[in-house]
């Protein structure tokens, strides 16, 4: 029955985001003909549209937090022993790491074939660097405003002096200083392994409710999504426009494609040979998952989604769920790292500067290891692209061709990001099945 109303709350939030699409498409259509309705729209998404959006995200990005450390601890504490947090965190951060390189190089491997970046006239290429020079600032100050990596700043990131003002203090209404809470998390878990049998189980007890009581509140925002979600997209359609799409048009097309093709390319061939599962089944069962990604374009937003998706439909033991998926929130970026890369080489290519095989190497080596430090939120990836940019001699300014049509390639790359984390999960937890270990 359960998986029965999930199907149908899915369908909704779907044909919600379709008509949303249309609608915006529609007006815009209108609104070349007559601009004043274009405006009117416009107006219409910022002051009605643009706030349900955000009463959606904020009742998702609540429970983040407490989730996060809640299922995470508990992943680690029903382990049984110690020794059992090797195999699983090897089997992760493996499958991690070779999920993002191989995201990184189909998109190389597209921009090379494509050029895109060659395909733009240089009018259109200075007329998008002036329209959003001011968000473009914005980033590259970000990048700069990053300390360099250091072994002193990498333990700031991982262990700052004060955990709790990490995340409490953040400011963006996100998970933000991710990194702190899951170390801590994980210990937290291990020292729990430690403790006697009945005391144990009341920790595990207490964080499982934690956990039901936080994936409850998901539900209610789930319910608010099949308005939420059109409203969200409308508002992106109307403000976007068809002009930046078709400027930077074989860019968006290359970009969408490589991203849905890991996705359910890669990762089909993952859950088939390595999960031994039906891919088709399995993306059933993620439909609702996928859908609040792409919507909301935040990989924090739809953590609760996917851990309830993980345990209840797809069968994944708790304490792996619990542990991969947090930790895929943060550090399995494929989308991002495919992104990334392609920005770079588009960037270049816009320029006239040529980066050769060993360049392109690296830059997949960077864009896999700055898309772990990329914030789950929306836009997050962009202050690091231009630190990227900068690094190859490209002038960072040039993030500013790809900001108009930014927001929709940040949906797609969400939603690889988040099918890639789940498909993973379902990866690591046939591993540890098939050892005995969950």
């Amino acid at each position: 029955m359960s998986s029965e109303i999930d199907a149908k709350l899915a369908n909704r939030i779907l044909i919600g985001l379709l008509i949303g699409a249309v609608a915006g498409s529609v007006v815009l259509l209108i609104g070349g003909v007559a601009p004043p309705v274009l405006e009117a729209a416009r107006w219409f998404a910022t002051t009605i549209c643009d706030p349900l959006g955000q009463v959606f995200l904020r009742m998702l990005f609540f429970v983040v937090i407490p989730l996060v450390f809640a299922s995470l601890a508990s992943g680690v504490a029903q382990l049984g022993e110690l020794s059992n947090l090797g195999p699983l965190a090897g089997r992760t951060f493996t499958l991690f790491f070779l999920n993002m390189a191989i995201a990184a190089t189909l998109g190389l491997l597209m921009m090379n074939i494509l050029q895109p970046g060659n395909r733009l006239d240089e009018e259109t290429s200075v007329r998008l660097v002036q329209e959003y020079s001011g968000q473009a600032e914005k980033h590259v100050a970000a990048s700069e405003a990053r300390e360099k990596l250091t072994p002193a700043t990498v333990v700031d990131m991982f262990m700052p002096r004060n955990l709790f003002g990490a995340f409490v203090g953040n400011q963006r209404g996100t998970l933000g200083e991710v990194l702190p809470l899951i170390v801590f998390a994980i210990l937290v878990g291990a020292a729990g392994l430690k403790l006697p049998r009945e005391r144990r189980q009341r920790l595990q007890d207490g964080l499982e409710t934690v956990t039901d009581l936080m994936t409850g509140i998901v539900h209610f925002a789930l319910k608010l999504a099949p308005y939420a979600v059109p409203a969200m997209i409308f508002s992106v359609v109307v403000k976007v426009g068809f002009d930046i799409i078709i400027a930077l048009g074989l860019f968006v097309i290359g970009c969408v494609a490589m991203l849905l093709l890991h996705l359910f390319g890669t990762m089909s061939l993952w859950i088939r040979f390595l999960a031994k599962r039906s891919p088709a089944e399995f993306f059933r069962q993620i439909k609702d998952v996928l859908v609040t990604a792409f919507s909301t374009s935040s990989s924090s937003a739809t953590l609760p989604a996917a851990l309830a998706a993980a345990r209840e439909r797809l069968g994944v033991a708790p304490s792996t769920a619990g542990f991969v998926l947090p930790l895929g929130t943060t550090m399995n970026m494929s989308g991002t790292a495919l992104y990334e890369g392609c920005v770079v080489l588009f960037v270049a290519q816009v320029f006239g500067v040529h980066l050769g095989l060993a360049e392109q190497v690296t830059l997949v080596f960077l864009s896999v290891l700055s898309a772990v430090a990329v914030a789950a939120i929306p836009g997050g990836s962009l202050p690091l692209i231009a630190g990227l940019l900068a690094t190859f001699g490209i002038p960072p300014e040039g993030i500013g061709i790809i900001l108009g049509v930014d927001r929709i390639l940040d949906m797609t790359r969400t939603m690889t990001n988040v099918g890639s984390d789940v498909a993973t999960t379902v990866v690591v937890d046939a591993g540890q099945k098939a050892a005995g270990r969950a």
